[in-house]
């Protein structure tokens, strides 16, 4: 991974932070478990993913295969969808099974 990219996720990860900090509405919600006699302890996971766009034309549309351009006609015909690993994995733990044509 580029030192720009993980400068970048860097700056993210404290955007969050600092947002859940400033928050009035978390802060609020926390003093109140506090008065009721509870200690609080608050662990966030944020799953962040990255894909490298592909490269734009001059109009400013992403430049596709011939394959991907192309298109079936008729109302029972479905577009081809690219599946990423990320996308299969996500899918998998959600116990839903894709066809690969």
């Amino acid at each position: 991974m580029d030192e720009k990219l993980k400068a970048l996720m860097q700056e993210l990860g404290n955007a969050i932070n600092e947002s859940l900090s400033e928050s009035e509405q978390i802060a609020a919600a926390i003093a109140e478990i506090r008065r009721a006699g509870y200690d609080v302890f608050l662990i966030l996971e944020a799953t962040i993913g990255f894909n490298r766009r592909e490269a734009e034309n001059e109009s400013g549309k992403t430049a596709a295969s011939a394959g991907e351009r192309r298109r079936t006609r008729g109302p029972e015909a479905a577009p081809k969808i690219k599946w990423t690993s990320q996308d299969q994995k996500f899918l998998r733990a959600l116990k839903i099974a894709i066809d690969e044509d």
